[in-house]
């Protein structure tokens, strides 16, 4: 950054009376952090940057390696709008460097610049927009509880839709931080909602992710709320998904997956990137769906994509290609929840598709029938593969992917097993309510 930059953001934070500066970053997991400072300190951090001990942070480093340093970017000042005249707050998002200088190899916003700048070498620019889906909860005794909050629907309106005014004020937050909101609505379950933002490119996109989950859950908290992103918080409802919508641009701003000449309107382009998706699909669940928890959504009857396809018009499918064409051209994957690190996820579902392009990969034939009234034998006929079935078999998966272990770099890759193999065993010799009621009188 230059000296006039600087120069112009202190200008502005001094325009806009901060008191306090948040420099903020994700861990591994994909969890908010944050360093506070008064804002009389804003010039060292955004010269020199501020360090911070990173063996405090899940999945960074160890004590003998712990110093970390927090640089922030320019481009991502914005004013908390929440906070108090008094106390008036901003932030930057910040990428994290060594002592040394070099960009440290386990922060997530790292590993998705990377995947960025291979494919600006192809001549892509990289496009997402996803889609978060969240429960609202009321608050007992200070801590969240899973009382629903509403009892609408789908599009419902109030009085069933109890949440119109905590998703204006979640919204109208959003806004005066720079989103382009497209539209707000109840989802299926009781309590469940969705706030969708304008697509743009991966990088800003992951860091609206991080700031959509954080602006939601402080207003909703300011009503006595809990948001949560858990993927399946209630048994026998809807869980929470994050459907990401993907497209590649080329660098003087086309669209590269469409193509008005072939029978669906979708370029080689676009048809390499969804086989690629779909070649390494079973690696990038274990980081799309990175919890225990998250297998419980998906599972066949409650519109989560488990079984392994495409199609342009069957929205059972993992992959859709939605019906615009033309600037509007996409693929969307459906399965993803919103307790993935969008930075992680982005990187690996990018790699994934660049995989596909590099190596000419194609798909298989479209899934066109309704692959959830599908038997299994159909599905067997048909090709049509499945979602792993819990966080223990993703993992399994995601290790033996030597194409998304690469994207993530071996300091990362190896802290999501560690991750994942600690949960799971403390999953996996828990004693459950289920097991209980199940056991308990009989034996």
């Amino acid at each position: 950054m230059s000296g006039d930059d600087v120069s112009r953001i202190l200008e502005q934070i001094e325009k806009d009376r901060i008191k306090f500066i948040r420099l903020q970053f994700t861990d591994i997991i994909g969890i908010a952090k944050n360093v506070a400072i008064p804002a009389k300190q804003a010039e060292k951090a955004l010269t020199d940057g501020i360090s911070f001990d990173g063996s405090s942070i899940q999945g960074f480093a160890r004590i003998e390696e712990s110093d970390m340093v927090l640089k922030p970017d320019l481009s991502t000042y914005q004013i908390l709008p929440w906070r108090p005249e008094a106390m008036r707050a901003a932030r930057f998002i910040c990428d994290i460097y060594t002592p040394r200088g070099k960009p440290f190899e386990g922060d997530p916003r790292y590993i998705l610049r990377k995947q960025v700048e291979e494919a600006a070498k192809m001549g892509y620019i990289f496009n997402t927009g996803p889609e978060l889906e969240f429960f609202l909860f009321h608050q007992q005794n200070g801590k969240p509880s899973l009382e629903l909050q509403d009892t609408g629907g789908y599009f419902d309106l109030a009085p069933t839709d109890l949440a119109e005014d905590v998703r204006r004020d979640i919204i109208i937050a959003l806004t005066d931080m720079g989103f382009d909101i497209e539209a707000s609505h109840h989802e299926v379950a009781e309590s469940q909602h969705e706030i969708d933002f304008k697509y743009g490119d991966v990088l800003t996109t992951a860091d609206n992710v991080i700031t959509f989950k954080f602006a939601t859950k402080t207003i909703a908290l300011q009503k006595g709320l809990h948001a949560s992103f858990m993927a399946k918080p209630i048994f026998g409802i809807n869980g929470s998904g994050m459907h990401t919508n993907c497209s590649l641009s080329t660098l003087d701003g086309e669209n590269a997956f469409y193509d008005p000449d072939t029978p669906k309107q979708l370029s080689d382009v676009a048809m390499k990137f969804i086989a690629g998706l779909l070649k390494h699909v079973k690696g990038i669940t274990r980081i799309a769906n990175p919890t225990v928890n998250s297998y419980k959504r998906l599972v066949p009857g409650y519109e989560a994509p488990v079984y392994i396809g495409w199609s342009t018009s069957n929205r059972t499918a993992l992959i859709r290609v939605p019906a615009p064409r033309g600037r509007s051209t996409r693929v969307e994957l459906r399965s993803p929840d919103p307790t993935c690190n969008p930075y992680l996820t982005f990187a690996a579902i990018l790699a994934a598709g660049l995989d596909g392009i590099k190596n000419d990969l194609e798909p298989p034939k479209s899934a066109d029938k309704n692959i959830f009234h599908m038997s299994g034998d159909q599905r067997k006929e048909e090709g049509i593969d499945t979602l792993p079935g819990s966080l223990f078999e993703a993992n399994q998966y995601l290790m033996n992917d030597p194409l998304i272990c690469n994207a993530l770099g071996p300091h990362v890759a190896e802290n999501l097993n560690s991750i994942a193999e600690i949960e799971w065993d403390s999953f996996r010799t828990a004693v459950t309510d289920w097991e209980i009621k199940r056991y308990l009188a009989t034996y």
